[in-house]
């Protein structure tokens, strides 16, 4: 199997959430958010580096310990995930065939199994593809008033999630206008080139920080994880 390269995009900051300090240095269990995240890709055995993007104006990344061997910091952020993804796959120089895990900073509860699930069902796949969760609930669309405009059938539909697997060379392809608007993930870059990735079924505990109580889901399901 070619090298496996976790590459975590952290220049963001996180406007949605509203604190002053971007949400992926926050304070978890802790740590950082952050370190939780890279904690389960540093020590996959099948992953040989473990990248993070972050802004070349980051002004807090430096305050805090980060202990991990493989980790190497990449001060290419850029104003978008995905400038932020292929600045980082610029500055990797990786060989075209190894694969890239493009993951969320701020899914800190990937677990172990759903990661080696990823590596194991992709490592021969002539694509690639992500972690995704087929949608459980009922999905309404709304009016511009807030009203129910359409109930949408679920049936094939799924929640992409991190990370997401593909050839260092495919996604630097994929990624060249990396500024457009179309691209909201790895995979739809690469969908954009006419190819279809995997879905590989991932776990609803690997959901993104996005809130402020969300915090507290995540230091809840790390604290059951310990003990």
């Amino acid at each position: 199997m070619s090298d496996c390269i976790a590459l975590v995009p952290a220049a963001g900051h996180g406007s949605r959430f509203g604190a002053a300090t971007p949400k992926q240095y926050l304070p978890l269990a802790g740590r950082p958010l952050l370190a939780h995240t890279l904690d389960v890709l540093c020590r996959n055995a099948a992953i040989s580096r473990v990248a993070v993007v972050i802004s070349p104006g980051d002004e807090w990344f430096d305050s805090f310990d980060w202990p991990q061997p493989k980790l190497e910091v990449l001060r290419v952020g850029g104003p978008s995930r995905a400038e932020s993804v292929a600045g980082g796959l610029a500055a990797l120089a990786a060989d075209a065939d190894d694969w890239v895990l493009v993951h969320d900073a701020a899914r800190c509860c990937l677990s172990d199994s759903a990661l080696q699930r990823l590596i194991d069902s992709l490592q021969d796949d002539a694509v690639g593809g992500l972690l995704a969760q087929p949608v459980a609930d009922t999905v309404k669309r709304a009016s511009p008033q807030g009203r129910v405009a359409a109930t949408v059938p679920r049936d094939g539909l799924w929640l992409a999630q991190t990370p997401q697997m593909f050839r260092a060379g495919l996604l630097v392809e994929a990624l060249q206008d990396a500024a457009n608007p179309a691209i909201t993930d790895e995979a739809s870059a690469i969908e954009l080139l006419g190819h279809a990735p995997r879905l590989v079924e991932g776990e609803a505990q690997n959901f993104k920080v996005t809130w402020p109580q969300d915090l507290a889901l995540a230091g809840a399901i790390l604290a059951a994880r310990k003990g």
